[in-house]
């Protein structure tokens, strides 16, 4: 079983190191389900040129005069910046970029950029790089806006990556250029325009990007490349016709058709403007998720505890036991990432999940393949020897059962067929199996009625363990009925076989009872279950010396003292290697 979880633990553990595209769609959908759904600053509004809109003005683009106008009444009721997530980089033919240029101008504004493999890139942002200056996306190029719009407001970059899914759930506040300049986003320009900052400063570590901090608002983390995880803020929409915008800083795109791609989120398809206006809110929420540096250590090191402690707990409670005790650790690792994501910590259990169950899955087969093994050798090993309903129990208990051997008190019970080898030169071979089967059937019947256990048949002798492999209480006084009715049941076989012309039969019967080694003995590809001791030898003496006493059954002292029965003393008897004489007992 170590050797398997030695196995297993590194070969699941590769999705993980390698972020494979099935693991890392499984966590990301995982982090859309839980992470918290965020109420809205009230510091950003939303301004879409619908379809009404464009039909209205006469078609798309909008004359810039036109957009000069619309940014200008913008301000005057109320808007402290506006950003326009679209980017300019033609003259307009009707020439209005002098009047937009001029209404850009009054402040607070940003426009779009978006990026190209051109490899022209604008004037880099002023930036601070507390660390090694690592880390980052680099992009091939920028379509910029022209030149006049550019010298009168702000510029950031709009493009958003998509995860291997396909969706956008991060966007980089700042990218870098080939020659290791940086140029900030679209939502991030919008702090700068409104607080009047020149400056980022970007904090790394070792990794890469640690957090980005622009005066004015608390520090942003983000990942090794500066990306942040956007929150799906439902930011307030308005419309041309309304400008409900005071106080507030607005972001305007193109809703009507055919104009702006939609892009897939999360929060389903949406425009540019959208994705940065959630992008300008994420920026402002204190606990806004983000992926730290040592997430990956974190998932490897649950993944491994609880991996391990799934197949251990199967491994070692039992099945029943073991799959409680996992469903345990299971549900507390899904608590445990639940409270991660909700928290804003964007840290995945998910597969540390999948690998426990298919841990558990693994040792659960193991552990029943073991079992089953177990309870096979049972039956093949005790079958013969004891009654199918303490044969059930030993299979569905195995450790009530030591194998290998133990030092174990028993009453141990001889039997023996007088006048045997006389009998068989003159019977024929059918004949004698027949006695011979006739006899030691009723001597088993006897015994594992009582829960006794068959040790073996030598010739016409029977050797019989009470108290062996299972615990049997008063198993004294169990064997000495048990002789009895061997006894009275040998006489009946014995009457049978006279009225069928064959010869009469007699056993002679001796039990004792104490402490001998019990367990599979024998070579290594041969052996059987029995008993080795002094008790054990004794018990046969005493089956031997019937004869000469005269009686049918003989039992020694152990048994005798312990069965609390009326029984009758006779003469002691020598018992070689013994000093003093063995106190024999009889039935009444």
């Amino acid at each position: 079983m170590k050797r398997f979880l030695l196995l297993l633990l590194p070969l699941l553990s590769l999705p993980l190191l390698f972020q494979s595209t099935p693991t890392e769609i499984i966590k990301l959908r995982t982090f859309d389900a839980l992470v918290k759904k965020q109420d809205p600053s009230g510091n950003f509004v939303i301004l879409n040129i619908t379809e009404e809109d464009v039909a209205a003005e006469g078609g798309y683009p909008l004359p810039r005069q036109r957009l000069a106008e619309i940014h200008q009444q913008l301000l005057e009721k109320g808007a402290i910046g506006v950003g326009w997530s679209i980017s300019f980089p033609q003259p307009d033919r009707m020439g209005g970029d002098d009047a937009f240029a001029e209404v850009l101008g009054w402040g607070g504004s940003v426009l779009a950029m978006f990026t190209d493999s051109s490899g022209n890139y604008p004037k880099s942002s002023g930036t601070v790089v507390k660390g090694e200056d690592i880390g980052g996306i680099v992009i091939e190029g920028v379509v910029q806006n022209l030149n006049k719009l550019q010298e009168q407001s702000l510029q950031g970059i709009a493009t958003a990556p998509t995860d291997v899914d396909n969706l956008i759930r991060k966007v980089p506040l700042l990218v870098r250029t080939t020659d290791n300049q940086w140029i900030p986003s679209f939502a991030t320009q919008i702090y700068k325009a409104l607080f009047g900052v020149k400056t980022y400063i970007i904090k790394t570590n070792d990794n890469g990007i640690e957090e980005i901090s622009i005066r004015g608002i608390p520090p942003v983390k983000t990942d090794s490349n500066g990306m942040k995880w956007i929150s799906w803020v439902d930011t307030p929409q308005t419309d041309l016709q309304n400008m409900d915008v005071m106080g507030r800083y607005v972001i305007i795109g193109v809703t009507a058709s055919g104009v702006m791609p939609q892009l897939a989120t999360p929060a389903g398809l949406l425009e540019p403007h959208k994705i940065q206006a959630a992008l300008a809110e994420s920026i402002l929420i204190q606990d806004s998720p983000y992926i730290p540096d040592y997430a990956i250590a974190l998932e490897l090191l649950i993944y491994t505890v609880s991996v391990a402690l799934v197949w251990i707990l199967i491994s070692y409670l039992g099945i029943t036991w073991g799959i409680t005790s996992s469903i345990g650790i299971m549900a507390l690792t899904a608590f445990t990432g639940f409270k991660f994501i909700t928290g804003g910590l964007l840290v995945d259990v998910t597969w540390s999940l999948i690998s426990q169950f298919i841990a558990g899955s693994t040792g659960f087969y193991l552990r029943f393949r073991e079992q089953y093994k177990l309870r096979q050798l049972i039956k093949k090993q005790f079958e013969h020897y004891l009654d199918p309903a303490q044969v059930d129990k030993l299979q569905k208990n195995p450790e009530l059962l030591k194998l290998g051997g133990e030092k174990r008190y028993c009453t141990y019970l001889f039997t023996d067929l007088r006048g045997f080898t006389a009998m068989t030169e003159k019977l024929k071979a059918t004949e004698v199996a027949y006695i011979m089967n006739r006899v030691l059937t009723v001597q088993v019947a006897a015994v594992t009625k009582r829960g006794g256990m068959v040790d073996k048949f030598i010739g016409d002798a029977g050797m019989y363990i009470f108290g062996a492999p299972l615990d049997l209480d008063n198993h004294e006084r169990l064997a000495i009925e048990a002789a009895q009715e061997i006894l009275e049941e040998v006489e009946r076989v014995s009457e049978e076989l006279q009225a069928e012309g064959l010869p009469s039969v007699a056993v002679g019967v001796g039990t004792q009872s104490g402490v001998a080694s019990i367990g599979n003995m024998g070579s290594d590809t041969r052996f059987d279950y029995s008993a080795i001791g002094d008790a054990v030898n004794q018990a046969a003496r005493l089956e031997s010396a019937t004869k000469d006493r005269g009686v049918s059954l003989l039992i020694g002292d152990v048994t005798a003292e312990k069965s609390g029965m009326d029984l009758k003393e006779l003469v002691p008897i020598a018992v070689k290697g013994k000093s003093k004489p063995l106190k024999i007992f009889t039935v009444i």
